[in-house]
């Protein structure tokens, strides 16, 4: 293969080192030129390439209803190019200026991709036509003959690079080989297969294929442990550019061509370039909520928008949080067929040192240190699991694998995460690669309540095992309903596996800190705990605050109640609330009381996932004791309406009706709407200057679904004062 240069890839192109031919081979998107002609010699004077057989035609049968995307599972993307999934025959079918005769005619196919095909690398594969196709290898045979075309069937390699490869035809002459033009119009997308046996992906069960696989909308959960919340979103990883989109992330990370067919690289870098941390990712995450210049994180209703602008701006798209990175994601994932899912975690555990804790310090009154107190709790944080073998792990750890783009903590260097095997964290076997301790803590973390006494000593107050990682869940398969995962990662709490999970972890290096040093005697006297009242935003609701006393004696407690406005991620923006009191306890005997919390104290400072922290601490006056717990509480957001009228048919028009009525005392301002529905509408936004207290506002949009089927229409509203208000409807689209 001979190549030209052009000058401005002169300037681009790394220089060549004394350890590599050739420069690396790290893009798609770039493209080698390939010889019409290839002389073995100096050309006979009466050589006429027209003697001899000419490709006139090729037919890549690549239509959505025709057999190719149909077998293949890819009629669903929105892209006039072929796209197969590989280990899996494809037909083509080529038309010759004359009839082909298999005695005197040889031709073959050559796929190419990158700038530097190499046949060793997997880049070049060239194939020649036979008699058998072997299951899962590269190769070509004629299935019909007639007049001058010929049908081909094709079959592709189950470990091949996953791409754009260009597909050329070439003929054997004495004189040369002649090949076919370049035409982009026969470029044939290679996706993984979750259908093939033999693919690193394969996954057994059809529903889980069309879920995981297949499905271009999903649920996130959210909100907190006691008020579970889920809202949905529009994966879209069929829509329009979106392959394109996904393939250009793995050349912005700079992954070689040669490693893309393998499931484990290509997670691994694609979760450090979904964030801008380092690399200039994907989206920039934003916690502060600050939002000037770009889309508040809530405000988004899907990937396809993030993933658009990237594509065709460079730059990173500003906002996004942890489910707006773990649904990008999960689009990339599915787009390239990687079977993926989107998890949340109840009460995850950002331990900034990696030893199992969670350091909660408190001062002498027993309120929480903020100065000391560094390690955090989210109420709850969202990643991926992506299905794979892994071979470069003892038999056992395939499976689901954990991936997270959020940036949160560097893995080699980097803000990256994974992927990790679900199996592996379960049983403590933290040594296998990629950063499996770091997400053991995220679900398995303890919580230490420690104080600093007067001499110095430190003193244990309180060890809650059973707060971290209380619930792991997914959307279930084939429905909209919640799934409960959380005995994939980690056994019954207090079994005998559970701590030689335990155990196992510590021996592999998870750095577990022993009391030893420090003096923990818990006080079995008296138990306390609070509810937390559910309540609507913008109105007030009370703390109930609860004592058993199950000793003989009589208590005085003095206790402390802190309200603190959070961030999800469990940091605190400011106190709110401040209250104490006495209260006297009898004699095995309980008691509770009451703290009333006004909508005037919080909603000036409301952040927008209306999120609050109650820390309650009290000490037992007659022993010293301290008694400490926490908890999260998110107030009820209300909701967006969403109505259709007339006929709901592919190819005619329709109208979507979105409805809102301000649930506040006050005017809401700069509010801004979006509307999304893959396969029904493109994503449409509307601002509105202002919604008066108590005031319904109404947005009517005009649309031509193109499939049908059951579809989902998901809208946002966004505004300072208010985020994180959704509304979602299911259409049925029917076929014309």
């Amino acid at each position: 293969m001979s190549e030209t240069t052009n000058t401005s890839e002169e300037k681009k192109k790394t220089p060549l080192n004394g350890r590599r031919a050739l420069p690396p081979n790290n893009s798609n998107d770039e493209e080698n030129e390939v010889p019409e002609m290839e002389a073995f010699g100096l050309m006979p004077r009466g050589f006429n390439p027209k003697d001899y057989l000419h490709v006139v035609d090729i037919h890549m049968f690549k239509d959505p209803h025709e057999i190719n995307k149909q077998q293949h599972h890819t009629d669903k993307y929105y892209s006039p190019k072929l796209i197969v999934r590989r280990g899996q025959p494809f037909q083509i079918q080529i038309d010759f200026n004359r009839p082909y005769k298999p005695d005197t005619d040889q031709f073959w196919l050559e796929y190419l991709i990158g700038r530097y095909p190499q046949q060793n690398k997997g880049t070049y594969i060239p194939i020649l036509v036979g008699d058998v196709l072997k299951p899962g290898e590269w190769g070509a045979k004629i299935t019909h003959k007639e007049n001058n075309s010929v049908r081909l069937s094709i079959m592709s390699s189950a470990t091949c690079i996953v791409g754009k490869f260009r597909l050329y035809v070439a003929v054997w002459t004495p004189f040369g080989i002649l090949r076919t033009h370049r035409n982009s119009a026969t470029d044939t997308y290679i996706l993984f297969n979750p259908w093939c046996q033999q693919d690193a992906v394969y996954l057994d069960d059809e529903k889980e294929r069309e879920e995981y696989v297949l499905n271009d909308v999903g649920i996130v959960f959210h909100g907190n442990i006691n008020e579970i919340k889920l809202r949905s979103w529009s994966y879209g990883q069929f829509e329009e550019n979106i392959l394109d989109a996904c393939l250009f992330l793995m050349d912005k990370a700079e992954l070689e061509l040669s490693g893309r067919g393998n499931p484990i690289k290509i997670c691994r870098v694609a979760s450090a370039v979904i964030n801008s941390r380092d690399d200039n990712g994907v989206i920039a995450g934003s916690w502060d909520n600050m939002y000037t210049y770009g889309v508040a994180p809530s405000a988004w209703t899907g990937s396809v928008d993030i993933l658009l602008e990237y594509y065709s701006s460079k730059q990173p798209v500003r906002y996004g949080q942890c489910w707006v990175f773990a649904g990008v994601f999960n689009t990339f994932l599915r787009c390239l067929g990687i079977p993926a899912r989107l998890v949340t975690n109840y009460s995850s555990a950002h331990d900034n040192n990696a030893n199992l804790q969670l350091d909660f310090f408190l001062d002498d009154e027993g309120q929480v240190d903020t100065k000391l107190t560094k390690d955090s709790v989210w109420n709850y944080h969202c990643w991926n699991e992506a299905w794979m073998t892994r071979p470069d792990l003892p038999i056992g750890f395939g499976g689901w694998q954990v991936v997270d783009g959020t940036p949160q903590e560097t893995s080699d260097g980097m803000y990256r995460c994974g992927p990790a095997s679900v199996q592996a964290i379960k049983h403590g076997h933290v040594c296998f690669q990629f950063d499996a301790p770091f997400v053991y803590a995220e679900v398995n973390s303890d919580i230490v309540y420690s104080r600093r006494e007067k001499n110095g000593t430190q003193v244990i107050e309180k060890i809650d095992t059973t707060h971290i990682g209380q619930l792991i869940v997914t959307k279930e398969v084939g429905g909209d309903g919640m799934m409960d995962i959380t005995d994939e990662y980690k056994f019954q709490e207090g079994s005998a596996e559970e701590r030689l999970a335990l155990e196992t972890a510590v021996m592999y290096g998870i750095k577990k800190q022993t009391t030893q040093d420090t003096t923990y005697k818990p006080q079995m006297d008296v138990d306390m705990d609070f509810q937390v009242q559910k309540a609507v935003l913008g109105s007030d609701f009370k703390v109930t605050i609860s004592f058993r006393n199950k000793s003989h004696n009589y208590y005085t407690v003095t206790t402390y109640l802190s309200g603190n406005i959070v961030f999800y991620t469990g940091v605190t923006k400011n106190e709110f609330k401040k209250h104490s009191f006495s209260a006297k306890l009898e004699p095995s005997s309980s008691s509770s009381f009451d703290v009333v919390i006004k909508s005037s104290e919080y909603l000036s400072d409301l952040l927008d996932q209306a999120s609050f922290h109650f820390f309650v601490t009290a000490r037992i006056d007659e022993t010293g004791k301290i008694l400490a717990t926490q908890k999260a509480t998110v107030l009820e957001i209300p909701t967006l309406r969403i109505k259709t009228q007339g006929e709901m048919v592919a190819g005619k028009e329709m109208y979507v009706t979105v409805e809102f009525t301000n649930p506040l005392k006050q005017t809401l301002e700069n509010v801004t709407l979006r509307l999304e529905g893959p396969g029904v509408l493109r994503t449409m936004k509307k601002e509105f200057r202002q919604i008066p207290a108590n005031s319904t506002l109404t947005w009517e949009v005009k649309c031509i679904p193109k499939r049908p089927g059951l579809r989902k229409l998901i809208a946002s509203l966004n505004c300072d004062a208010l985020r994180h208000v959704y509304g979602e409807l299911n259409v049925q689209i029917q076929k014309p």
